[in-house]
């Protein structure tokens, strides 16, 4: 190992120098170039950036992976440059938990034949959450961190060049003004005040050019905001698009369930919209935002014999307490004088009357009246 003393010696010697620097600038006891107002700006600009982007970062990793245990393991994996195992999700370990529940109780039995209907479903619902982890990690955390442990510690590096310059430029600031009080005292200085204007000339090109270079990096700060908003946009999209998933596997094993159990458990997985907490219809989110989603298929129109022989629409009035403001998400024709035609975006009144069928409203506009579809609508109150 070559121990260099020179060198050692002579690093000790800076430090410790611009230990008293610091010191003294702290102190009012020594001159400090100052920065101009926009690079100051583009500095504080770009640690907010580094800030937020490095909490954002954090936090969406512990959404996507809360084990810490197991992002400890990934992050060796890329440290180590080698490829991360791929893992059971707890949606599909508990799918294969009730696959294999099912052949200990008897395929055949009522519990057993729903326990692997289930269980299928879970896992995909496991197979969901894992390509949105893939699809989330790889447009939406790789760009962060690439940031991050590249761009960001490069602009640290020429941020630290700039204020080592800095610090250089006012010692030999310092340098000439000493020189130049010694020569009012005696001519004999004139050498000494000429090595001074010097270094403080060398001094000030490297500041002003290591000042550019920063700049230029720091500047580049609002191209990384418009590549972060881009990714960001596309982790909404699989976001949105692995819940839409998951509502309609749950959707069609309501529908499988129901079939299968409908005979032992009447109505016992019967949705009704009124009362369910989680809409038959597509959300807001998941269709209205997503590029290309197409509107509802129209619903069947209710044939309840309660509802055809007892509801018409010119005798209905309004609720005294109860009606509520509704978006409309997409164009709806009406099929009949009994319903109300809409448009997307316009907001309409709805409410409901006693025997109505739950996929229908009352909607109004103006002094137009008609039955409108659930899922073509937004409550907003």
């Amino acid at each position: 190992m070559d121990f260099n003393v020179k060198k050692l010696a002579s690093d000790a010697g800076v430090f410790f120098t611009r230990a008293v620097q610091y010191t003294e600038e702290k102190l009012g006891q020594a001159e400090k170039t100052e920065l101009d107002a926009h690079l100051e700006n583009l500095i504080a600009r770009a640690d907010c950036t580094k800030n937020w982007t490095e909490k954002i970062f954090r936090q969406t990793e512990v959404l996507l992976q809360p084990n810490p245990s197991a992002r400890i393991e990934e992050f060796f994996y890329e440290k180590l440059d080698r490829k991360i195992p791929s893992r059971t999700t707890n949606a599909e370990l508990l799918g294969q938990y009730m696959q294999d529940a099912a052949k200990e109780f008897g395929p055949g039995t009522p519990y057993g034949s729903t326990l692997i209907t289930v269980g299928e479903f879970q896992k995909r619902l496991g197979g969901a959450e894992r390509e949105f982890l893939h699809t989330s990690a790889i447009n939406f955390l790789t760009p962060l961190r690439n940031f991050l442990e590249g761009d960001w510690k490069t602009i640290s590096k020429e941020r630290r060049l700039l204020e080592n310059r800095r610090l250089d430029l006012d010692v030999c600031k310092a340098r000439l003004k000493k020189a130049k009080s010694a020569e009012a005292k005696a001519a004999l200085w004139s050498e000494e005040v000429d090595k001074a204007e010097h270094e403080l000339r060398v001094a000030q090109t490297e500041f002003d050019r290591q000042a550019e270079v920063t700049r230029l990096l720091l500047e580049g700060i609002s191209s990384t905001h418009v590549n972060h908003l881009r990714c960001l946009h596309e982790f909404v999209e699989a976001q949105a698009a692995y819940y839409i998933q998951c509502h309609k596997h749950m959707q069609d094993l309501q529908k499988e369930l129901s079939c299968a159990n409908g005979d032992t458990f009447p109505n016992a997985f019967a949705v009704n919209a009124s009362t369910s907490g989680v809409s038959t219809g597509p959300s807001p989110l998941s269709t209205a935002t997503l590029p290309g989603a197409s509107s509802p298929s129209r619903p069947t129109n209710p044939s309840n014999a309660l509802e055809s022989s007892t509801l018409k629409i010119e005798e209905v009035k309004p609720p005294a307490t109860g009606t509520r403001k509704a978006k409309v998400l997409y164009d709806y024709d009406a099929a009949d004088t009994s319903e109300l035609s809409l448009l997307s975006d316009e907001l309409i009144t709805v409410y409901t009357v006693p025997g109505m069928d739950p996929d229908w409203l009352i909607g109004e506009r103006g002094n137009q009246k008609g039955k409108v579809p659930v899922t073509y609508l937004e409550l907003l109150s």
